[in-house]
């Protein structure tokens, strides 16, 4: 511990903006991590739940049950559903295109911005270790002789210990960032998945009219 408080320390003014920007990154993605998980749990219960009813082109009951389902899976079974009675499979299909769209935004929120995060903390550890070393060669200057070769290595030693952790909080950022990014990339495609599904089911014979109502 007391050597990570000297570590902080001695690394200057900047290593408080860099802490400051791991602390909110880390926030983002834990909030992220949190929000897609229950996403693709709900994703999955829903599909389970609607399958047997699209199977059994039940689409009243369908509709029923997307329409009080927080899924976003849901909202884009209920715009495919929307479009059945014209028959036409290129109009459910841009009309589930159409909920994909409007789904990938909110799935991706602020997971750029960890990315983001990541280059702000490398960038801000160079900056601190350029004005570290800025103010080490001009004590050097005024520096008796001998003491020189001694001060400016032990400049440049708490100099650098910026960009070390500009660099310590940055890796942890962007490997946050690639998972997140990873598990949005999956619930998307577990969701076109799924809208293909629906389209071949819906696509296999005309709707029932009894059924829709």
């Amino acid at each position: 511990m007391d050597t990570i408080v000297r570590f902080f320390q001695e690394g200057g003014p900047f290593m408080f903006p860099i802490g400051i920007v791991l602390a909110i990154g880390l926030a983002v993605t834990l909030e992220r991590f949190i929000f897609l998980a229950r996403e693709k749990s709900s994703n999955r219960r829903s599909f389970e739940d609607i399958l047997p009813l699209l199977q059994k082109r039940d689409f009243r009951a369908v509709l029923n049950y997307t329409q009080t389902s927080d899924a976003k899976i849901s909202s884009i079974f209920s715009a495919g559903i929307s479009r059945i009675s014209s028959g036409r499979r290129d109009d459910i299909e841009l009309a589930m295109e159409e909920g994909v769209m409007e789904a990938i935004p909110q799935l991706e929120k602020r997971t750029q911005y960890i990315a983001t995060l990541a280059n702000i903390a490398t960038l801000m550890g160079l900056l601190g270790t350029i004005m570290g070393l800025i103010t080490a060669f001009t004590a050097v200057a005024n520096a008796a002789p001998a003491d020189k070769a001694t001060l400016l290595s032990q400049s440049i030693s708490v100099a650098m210990n910026t960009t070390a952790f500009g660099l310590m909080a940055a890796i942890p950022l962007l490997l946050c960032h690639t998972f997140l990014q990873t598990k949005t990339n999956e619930i998307i495609d577990s969701i076109e998945m799924a809208g293909v599904k629906f389209l071949n089911i819906v696509s296999e014979r005309k709707p029932n009219p009894n059924k829709e109502g």
